[in-house]
């Protein structure tokens, strides 16, 4: 009788943690920013049907990254807890965090569970407050741990390099536009460095918008609103390099004067 193979629970999580890793970079990269008025989702997606960001609850969005089937599963879900607990309770007892515990405990018992596969999946959750000081930002990890992010935060294939990026460009106080066109710039670099583009029909958009009076914070920015924004944003780039070239120009011209 042959004796049975031994893998070590260390090489076994570590094989578990490798298979979901690559799971995920197969997926395309997407950033959830912080802006003046609330919290912006952007990926590049060519599918109008099958979205990334989701709408949770009245200020909670959700963003995912990797297996499709899997994070629709777990978006399902966590909108059922939701609901449930803003009937059997009260809409503000509905938080960020609480959904952000149960999606761990989901995540990390299926990590850990060698009866079924990790889910190839990581997730971003977010909840806009009243003010910016107020604004949640969780990422969730194939294995279930939880990371609380500030400012910006990216998931999916690019991610380190696009993190990176975003932490050096990132800033408080951005309008949308100046958000929206950071993120765009920030999933166009490529990893060798080069810059691609990407055509605002295969971008997703969406908002957790503080300003809105509605209770559900939650909107989709698509079509013509969307081409405004990227295009408002780069007119004010080349308004300002013009501005910047006229300056130079003023003071050469009062050089020769003088």
């Amino acid at each position: 009788m042959s004796t049975p193979f031994y893998v070590s629970p260390q090489q076994a999580m570590a094989d578990r943690a490798e298979y979901a890793r690559k799971g995920i970079a197969r997926g395309r990269s997407l950033v959830v920013l912080q802006f003046a008025d609330g919290i912006v989702f952007v990926g590049e997606n060519p599918s109008r049907a099958l979205h990334k960001f989701s709408e949770i609850y009245d200020r909670i969005g959700f963003a995912a990254a990797g297996k499709y089937n899997e994070y629709e599963n777990l978006r399902i879900g966590g909108v059922r807890y939701a609901d449930l607990r803003g009937y059997t309770y009260d809409r503000d007892d509905v938080t960020a965090r609480g959904l952000a515990n149960v999606y761990a405990q989901t995540l990390g018992t299926i990590f850990s569970s060698a009866a079924e596969k990790p889910y190839e999946v990581e997730l971003v959750v977010a909840e806009v407050g009243e003010t910016p000081e107020g604004d949640q930002i969780y990422r969730l990890p194939h294995d279930g741990s939880i990371v609380d992010e500030h400012g910006s935060v990216a998931v999916g294939g690019n991610a380190e390099q696009i993190s990176t990026y975003l932490d050096r460009e990132h800033r408080e106080g951005m309008t949308l536009a100046e958000a929206l066109k950071l993120a765009v710039t920030a999933l166009s670099r490529e990893p060798n460095g080069t810059q691609r583009e990407i055509p605002a029909e295969r971008l997703e958009v969406a908002v957790l918008d503080r300003t809105r009076p509605q209770a559900r914070k939650f909107r989709r920015i698509v079509g013509p609103q969307l081409s405004r924004l990227l295009e408002a944003e780069g007119a004010a780039a080349a308004a300002e390099a013009e501005g910047g070239d006229g300056a130079e120009g003023a003071e050469e011209s009062g050089g020769d004067v003088e």
